[in-house]
């Protein structure tokens, strides 16, 4: 894993200074779906600290499991938990307030539950909304042409706050497939970002996976989120 890493780490550096980036504006964010929280305490001895989890039931156990674990060996004030996967409704209860930004918004109702739920706990939830840019009927995400009217409802939300946007490309489409798709997220920030809507930012471009991440990083991402490029391939869960 740490070879792994180091190669990771310095394909990501190779990319930002392609098109003149600092490496350290790009943020990787490890997915450890089905991986064991001994895995994890290996993954922050290697110097890991941001974790995306996929599945809110399996999270909660490795989350659960890594605080308990921590308390008796060691202090990892800096791990941040990332839930990427979709957000089922009936989830928010479980999610808002165990992780430090929810990936995946792919409705307004879902930041409204959202919202009303981090009220009840008296907190603020980190989102980024999950946009379908290629317009795939098979992908969650809202659609490019509502982003606007979408961002305006959730800067009246007191209790979300819009970091950015996420986007995931087609399946085994071309590299310019591939980089249009991420170039038109980064549009659509950008566009979002000089309307200067109060409480809202555009900081965060979470674009990116294990074979796609440095055409990500050339075109703006913020975030990276590799699984298979770091701890190689794993059995799916049924």
């Amino acid at each position: 894993m740490r070879e792994s890493l180091v190669r990771t780490l310095a394909s990501i550096a190779v990319a930002a200074g392609r098109v003149g980036r600092d490496p350290t504006t790009v943020r990787l964010v490890a997915v450890t779906k089905t991986l064991l929280p001994s895995h994890i305490v290996m993954a922050l001895n290697a110097g890991l600290r941001i974790f995306g989890e996929n599945r809110v039931q399996e999270a909660l156990v490795k989350i659960d499991a890594l605080t308990s674990r921590e308390s008796l060996e060691r202090s990892f004030s800096d791990v941040s938990w990332h839930m990427i996967g979709h957000l089922q409704k009936n989830k928010v209860k479980s999610v808002v307030g165990k992780f430090d930004l929810i990936h995946a918004v792919d409705s307004l109702a879902l930041a409204q539950i959202i919202n009303d739920r981090a009220r009840a706990l008296e907190t603020s939830q980190q989102i980024l909304l999950q946009v379908n840019v290629s317009g795939e009927v098979s992908k969650y995400g809202l659609s490019p042409t509502v982003i606007r009217s979408t961002v305006h409802e959730i800067a009246c939300m007191k209790h979300v706050h819009l970091r950015g946007l996420m986007t995931i490309p087609p399946l085994g489409g071309s590299s310019q497939q591939t980089r249009a798709i991420f170039r038109g997220l980064r549009s659509l920030a950008n566009d979002i970002e000089g309307e200067g809507i109060a409480a809202v930012e555009m900081k965060e471009l979470s674009m990116g996976m294990s074979d796609d991440y440095e055409i990500a990083i050339e075109e703006g991402a913020t975030m990276v989120r590799i699984g298979r490029g770091i701890f190689g391939e794993r059995k799916a869960l049924s």
